[in-house]
């Protein structure tokens, strides 16, 4: 599994020898044209055109031809990209996706370093299938509710955008984002480190909602999800997260979710791992005691050191990564820059976070740019004065449990090496005296 992210990160970042520019000597990477294909194509996906699209423009947008002086010119005519819209030509942050051998069953990861703020774009929000993305009419879909219940029920789209809705912004990340960092630096960028996590905000309707309509017997203390995916994804839910916070979520970012989001309906469950957030959810079971489902028995444990495995490990622990700069940039001269990265917890809401230039010898607080909300990414930013010297940069977040995100040496010593799930520990980036930014351990 690592060496295939590897070899994937190596030939996005490779380029062409016969596209050499200025860019790469910048703090950026600067994905040109020619390596924004051979990405797409590496990913397993055509990098197709659309519309008046040639050939050369980057997914998500339309070439047209730069005006030398768009002054002395009209520009295009309004809806001339079809009505929806399309992101600049030269724009071409893309998602990488996971070489499996199965093109049906992979992930996708979404290129934190050239973020801003807190909201990931719906159409860089990472992925994970099991079975592929299916296409699911909305008015045909039903979703069903039983089990422990005073009244089984059957929801259509429609009737579920009858109740009311709520909206919020919550992080979703994979129990799985980090898993070739344990041993030893693996992945060279922030994309491949920690891609698997995006906030979005989410429009649906509280899970409780539904079930108090259909009434919970006593003793109910579980609920089955179940999606409508060719691997029929099934995870078992507390009854106490379902009464919470949990939502039927049927719009991502002001729109309908997309179909790799799960369309035309997803369990929201905030603070949860990824795995738990079942797409295309049809079928909803109420029982007083967990399934014992594939994902949670076989998958998405955690093993050990003696051997034991901690099993429904849900909620993901406060993590912070820096996103500026991450491995792979280049700082082209010492002087003034801002750090900046991202921070999150899936217990509440972030406090604080600290930054190191040194491996963690001293720390700094940095600011917290709001809006500050709980299980919800958090945007952290710090001055700092690069003098040319070697430096090892890290962040550290604070929940309002009181948690501190740990070096990785210290989770390693609780946890082993065993599992690969839930790695939340502190990340290094070295800067060498040249500018070179590179993932280490620290």
């Amino acid at each position: 599994m690592a060496e295939g992210l590897v070899a994937l990160e190596n030939r996005i970042l490779s380029g062409n020898a016969d596209e050499d520019c200025d860019c790469k000597n910048g703090m950026f990477n600067g994905l040109t044209r020619r390596r924004v294909l051979a990405a797409g194509f590496a990913a397993g996906g055509s990098v197709l055109a659309a519309g008046r699209a040639m050939a050369e423009a980057p997914p998500g947008a339309v070439e047209y031809p730069v005006q030398p002086d768009p002054t002395k010119e009209q520009g295009r005519t309004i809806l001339d990209d079809g009505g929806y819209g399309s992101r600049s030509q030269f724009e071409n942050e893309l998602r990488w996706r996971y070489p499996t051998a199965s093109l049906d069953s992979s992930w996708s990861m979404t290129p934190l370093a050239a973020g801003f703020g807190i909201i990931t774009p719906s159409g860089l929000h990472f992925e994970r299938h099991h079975g592929g993305i299916p296409a699911i009419d909305p008015q045909t879909h039903e979703l069903i509710l039983h089990g422990m219940v005073d009244q089984p029920m059957r929801f259509t789209m429609d009737d579920l955008k009858r109740l009311p809705s709520v909206s919020r912004l919550h992080f979703i990340e994979c129990s799985g984002n980090g898993l070739t960092e344990w041993a030893q630096p693996t992945l060279k960028t922030v994309q491949g480190t920690h891609g698997l996590t995006s906030t979005s905000e989410w429009t649906g309707v509280r899970l409780s909602t539904v079930l108090e309509i259909a009434g919970i017997k006593d003793g109910a203390a579980w609920i089955l999800a179940e999606g409508s995916d060719a691997a029929v994804m099934t995870r078992s839910v507390p009854i106490d997260k379902a009464m919470d916070d949990a939502i039927l979520a049927y719009a991502q970012n002001g729109e309908a979710l997309r179909p790799e989001q799960g369309y035309p309906l997803r369990l929201l469950l905030p603070g949860y791992e990824g795995n738990t957030h079942i797409k295309w959810l049809r079928r909803l079971k109420v029982s007083d005691k967990p399934f014992m489902t594939r994902e949670e028995t076989s998958k998405y444990t955690d093993l050990m050191p003696d051997g034991t495995a901690r099993q429904f490990s849900l909620e993901m622990d406060a993590k912070s990564v820096i996103t500026f700069p991450s491995g792979a940039m280049k700082l082209p001269r010492p002087g003034f820059y801002e750090v900046t990265g991202l921070a999150w917890s899936g217990r509440g809401a972030i406090t604080k976070v600290e930054v190191s230039a040194d491996g963690g010898a001293t720390w700094q607080e940095a600011e917290l740019n709001g809006p500050v909300l709980p299980k919800c990414h958090t945007r952290f930013r710090l001055p700092w004065v690069w003098k040319g010297e070697e430096a090892v940069l890290q962040s550290r977040a604070v929940d309002d449990t009181g948690y501190t995100q740990p070096t990785l040496a210290k989770l390693v010593e609780v946890r082993g090496l065993k599992s690969v799930y839930h790695l939340n520990a502190i990340q290094s980036w070295h800067i060498a005296p040249d500018g070179e930014v590179t993932n280490v351990h620290a």
